[in-house]
């Protein structure tokens, strides 16, 4: 994103319309662009923003359809997800990278609706991981960016404080969903928070990211090991972002976790010490970050079902009260009063 509006990988106006999306619809935009035949198993799986399908093969097995938001990335953002998965495929990281179509094509058109088809893969999340897996998890982050590094991505969102961060604020309060009365107190919370972190993020390496490197996208298959999937929100950013959101608690009450993470890390690439300063701000802009997902989904109707006092007045409070006590969180792990 960029400083003032949305970058232009972007367009959260535009309402997702996922309603000529039947049973039939799916089965036969997969068969299209598979070239195979399929049975008339199509099962709609858990997704907030997208829309996913398992599809039965006619001759076995399962596929997964995943038709992206209309309006939220272009075709070249969408394009980078898949070329960097296959890439890493192709390193033999552990990802379920798409299915290439009959014509030999990762994305795939239908009536305007982009999608993709990747094989279904069975496993179980990551639990709460072992000491001797904490290694394992640093190598793995580690071999994808090795891969993430060799150049950057044609649409991707940029993590910085000045660019996604702001971004988001944007539509957050372009959006109409924050309580008239706080809607300055908010604003300057934020941009207060922006002015603070910026800075030290300027100058700083950056490569693509899987970004959204949380537990519920790291699936332990037995006998392959760990797998990382969903690469949906994939970024570029600093390498610290994929280490920090596997981590269970704050950096001072995981020093044992982390020092494990990077040791398993150094195998492969050598890992920048001062970027862990960097943890704490990702922090708040990941609370920022996920203020305006929901906002998003509430302007979908979805997600009102889900939570329906998001939105209120206490909650803004709530917002402007978390936002001052990570402020200073961050000033406690920078060492300043």
């Amino acid at each position: 994103m960029t400083d003032v509006p949305p970058s232009a990988n972007q367009n959260p106006d535009r309402a997702p319309d996922f309603s000529a999306l039947t049973p039939d619809t799916v089965i036969n935009a997969v068969e299209e662009a598979l070239g195979a035949r399929c049975t008339n198993l199509c099962r709609s799986l858990n997704s907030y923003i997208n829309r996913v399908y398992e599809v039965g093969l006619a001759d076995g097995g399962y596929v997964i359809a995943k038709f992206y938001r209309p309006g939220r990335w272009s075709r070249d953002a969408l394009q980078d997800e898949l070329d960097f998965l296959q890439e890493l495929h192709a390193a033999e990281v552990a990802v379920v990278p798409p299915l290439a179509g009959c014509a030999g094509v990762l994305l795939h058109d239908l009536a305007g609706t982009w999608f993709a088809v990747f094989p279904k893969k069975g496993g179980r999340p990551l639990d709460e991981p072992a000491a001797n897996q904490w290694p394992q998890l640093g190598r793995l982050i580690a071999r994808m960016h090795a891969v993430g590094a060799r150049h950057p991505p044609r649409d991707r969102i940029q993590l910085h404080p000045r660019q996604s961060t702001l971004g988001h604020l944007h539509y957050i309060l372009d959006s109409g969903t924050v309580a008239s009365q706080f809607r300055d107190e908010y604003e300057k919370a934020v941009t207060d928070m922006v002015a603070m972190i910026a800075p030290l993020f300027d100058g700083g390496e950056t490569l693509r990211l899987h970004a959204d490197c949380h537990r519920g996208n790291i699936l332990y298959r037995p006998g392959e090991g760990y797998h990382l999937l969903d690469f949906d929100d994939m970024a570029v950013g600093p390498a610290v972002q994929d280490l920090w959101l596997i981590l269970p608690d704050r950096l001072p009450r995981v020093r044992v976790e982390t020092e494990l993470l990077l040791e398993g890390y150094e195998t492969f690439l050598p890992f920048p010490q001062e970027t862990l300063r960097l943890v704490e701000p990702l922090r708040a802009m990941r609370f920022i970050h996920f203020t305006a997902w929901c906002a998003r989904q509430k302007a979908d109707g979805g997600f009102a079902r889900l939570a329906p006092d998001w939105g209120t007045p206490q909650f803004w409070r709530q917002e402007i009260a978390d936002l001052e006590t990570q402020r200073q969180e961050i000033l406690d792990a920078l060492g300043e009063p």
